[in-house]
């Protein structure tokens, strides 16, 4: 799948959720859904150490109501999106090794069910 933007490729994700959410595909599902929390948690502001609390509400620039403690959230590049899905698609596949070391076939089946449903986001 070759995608030029980030909001697109997100699109994309949640499009192909939708669609395996119908079709009841459990593997696909969850490495979806996984995936976009990846890349929320990846556009989350770091909140700062100490947050002074304004002393009146008169005062000059200080912020209040609704929204006013909201930030930016960053903005990824393809390549962040790419490298998170990578990311991944390495943690699935490392597990499902361990999964196959302890004997839990199945669970490494589904782990790596979950990576090859990542696998077309990413350029090779």
């Amino acid at each position: 799948m070759k995608l030029l933007e980030p909001q697109a490729l997100r699109d994309a994700l949640r499009a192909d959720l939708r669609t395996a959410m119908k079709a009841r595909d459990k593997e696909t599902t969850s490495a979806l859904r996984t995936a976009l929390a990846a890349i929320d948690n990846a556009e989350a502001v770091v909140a700062p150490d100490h947050v002074e609390a304004p002393s009146s509400e008169h005062v000059a620039g200080a912020r209040a109501g609704v929204g006013s403690t909201e930030a930016e959230r960053r903005a990824l590049s393809l390549d962040d999106v790419h490298t998170l899905l990578q990311a991944q698609i390495d943690e699935r596949a490392q597990e499902a090794d361990r999964y196959d070391a302890l004997g839990q076939a199945d669970a490494a089946v589904r782990l790596r069910r979950e990576a090859d449903a990542l696998r077309g986001y990413v350029p090779r």
